[in-house]
């Protein structure tokens, strides 16, 4: 009795074999073959970005997006060789696709602020920005986070619904942008001796925008001194760069004219005599 037990379990394990074998074996086919079609379609899609010289922002989100609806299909062309159908498909993808939107709104949110933002462009790859107290440049728009890459070399990934639902400051889409450096000046100061010593200082710089206007002007009659606003327009991605050079330009030309920065000090007097100075 139990021979002939052991060998029916061996013929419907022979039979099952037989039956899913082959199943398995061209899934497992598909698998390996599918994957190798997917790196080609991405080499292929990336040379085709390439010479089509789509903006770099929108390659990035082409890219990741690509990859996961190629891989989408691998799996549905697996799972009908298995013998799943489609409207089990559709019914499964249904129900996983309500669950997952549930436990992953944020990543939804993301992914729809990745799609305002390759559509209506408040910045793309390359500009650098101010968002959320954190200034640097844009390095990679994906489908769901924007990889943005600080001054001090730290990389910020921030996720596409916050950026879209916030104020970006976008600091070089404009072409030029203006340098304003807060002086200050005692109360006895020539306004228009100042105005004739910085306005010479700062237009001596090689890279100062083109039919921009350098200008100064008395910003302010503080308590202590005199507050004096110097302004020149320079191109916005050397922004930095070009206020310390012109902050220390204004500098040395004060210098070589004998003009110092004043000191707050404070005289104390007693019956009308000056009796402390510091």
């Amino acid at each position: 009795m139990d021979r002939d037990l052991l060998e029916e379990l061996k013929i419907k394990a022979l039979n099952l074999i037989l039956e899913i074998g082959p199943m398995v074996l061209y899934s497992l086919l598909t698998l390996v073959f599918g994957i190798f079609v997917i790196k080609l379609t991405m080499r292929l899609l990336k040379k085709t970005l390439v010479k089509s010289k789509v903006e770099l922002s929108l390659k990035t989100f082409i890219e990741s997006l690509s990859i996961f609806v190629l891989y989408g299909i691998l799996f549905f062309i697996i799972g009908s060789i298995i013998g799943i159908t489609s409207t089990s498909f559709l019914a499964v993808f249904g129900a996983a696709g309500i669950a997952i939107g549930l436990a992953l709104q944020g990543s939804l949110s993301n992914f729809a602020g990745g799609l305002l933002i390759l559509i209506f462009k408040p910045f793309k790859v390359g500009d650098l920005i101010f968002v959320n107290n954190i200034e640097g440049f844009v390095e990679k728009i994906d489908i769901l986070y924007t990889r943005v890459k600080t001054f001090d070399g730290r990389m910020i990934t921030m996720p596409n619904g916050n950026l879209s639902n916030s104020d970006v400051d976008n600091r070089t889409m404009e072409e030029y942008r203006r340098i304003d450096l807060k002086l200050k000046f005692s109360f006895d100061s020539d306004l228009e001796k100042l105005r004739t010593i910085i306005i010479r200082a700062l237009k001596k710089h090689p890279q100062l925008a083109p039919n921009y206007p350098v200008d100064v002007w008395l910003d302010e009659i503080g308590e202590y001194e005199l507050k004096v606003v110097a302004r020149c327009w320079v191109d916005s991605i050397d922004y930095w760069p070009l206020f310390w050079e012109q902050l220390e330009a204004v500098k040395n030309e004060l210098d070589s004219e004998g003009i110092k920065i004043p000191i707050p000090s404070r005289t104390v007097y007693q019956g009308g005599e000056k009796i402390l100075t510091d």
